[in-house]
């Protein structure tokens, strides 16, 4: 099994498969815009005029469900795209929120003028298109997982997922660099907090997962996770938090 600094070597190394060509169009109709923490890039509902690359600070994407439930769908970082699920729509309106964790920049793309750029070169725009499909790919797991596999199964794959994006291979197993609350993790699976709390704590007697004072999770036994869930293996492009 790959080491979790390859895994994440791997997937910053995908995000960052953009040809130069495609870069230098989106830098050269963008603005910079600066985010502050706890405001939104934009809401679910809200017209969707621009698409956003975040330059950096933490961007989350989310949604909330038929029983007021916060479902966290994405945390975004560097170079990633936010909001491009509504390109080539008719009268698109965004179909998630995104909230800002970190402040920091966001380039803003006028989705218009971009459509009308991509047109224009055929070679882009499949480019594009391959780069808004993978999104969807990852989105589409995510839901799979929780809609099959309930909200423990929702919790294994979060940090499966977890590992991924940001894992550091450790002697006790794989650090999570990122500190997150049982709120948070509760968030991407769709359920309580005392939930996720009940489910960690179990996760800890077995030796599976261990819980730092400052917040980090290590996962001792992935493997663990990986069989609970049956997990299919799928590439890193996929099963990942971003």
């Amino acid at each position: 099994m790959q080491s979790a600094q390859q895994l994440t070597a791997r997937h910053r190394q995908h995000q960052d498969q953009i040809s130069q060509e495609l870069r230098q169009l989106l830098e050269s109709i963008s603005h910079t815009k600066k985010t502050r923490k706890d405001t939104f890039l934009f809401q679910e509902g809200m017209d969707a005029h621009e698409i956003f690359i975040l330059k950096s600070g933490l961007i989350q994407v989310e949604k909330l469900t038929a029983d007021g439930k916060e479902l966290t769908l994405r945390l975004c970082k560097s170079n990633d795209m936010i909001g491009e699920l509504t390109l080539f729509s008719d009268d698109p309106k965004y179909l998630l929120s995104a909230r800002v964790i970190n402040s920091g920049e966001v380039l803003v793309i006028n989705r218009e003028q971009l459509e009308e750029s991509l047109i224009d070169n055929g070679k882009l725009t499949f480019e594009f298109m391959r780069w808004v499909s993978n999104h969807m790919r990852i989105f589409q797991s995510k839901i799979r997982d929780l809609l099959l596999n309930g909200k423990k199964g929702a919790l294994y794959s979060t940090l499966i997922r977890l590992t991924n994006s940001y894992g550091i291979k450790t002697n006790e197993g794989i650090l999570i660099e990122m500190a997150l609350t049982n709120q948070q993790l509760a968030n991407f699976c769709a359920t309580t907090r005392e939930s996720v709390n009940r489910m960690l704590s179990e996760l800890r007697k077995l030796d599976i997962v261990d819980v730092k004072k400052t917040g980090h999770i290590i996962v001792k036994d992935i493997q663990f996770l990986r069989d609970e869930i049956g997990c299919e293996n799928c590439p890193i492009e996929v099963c990942n938090i971003d």
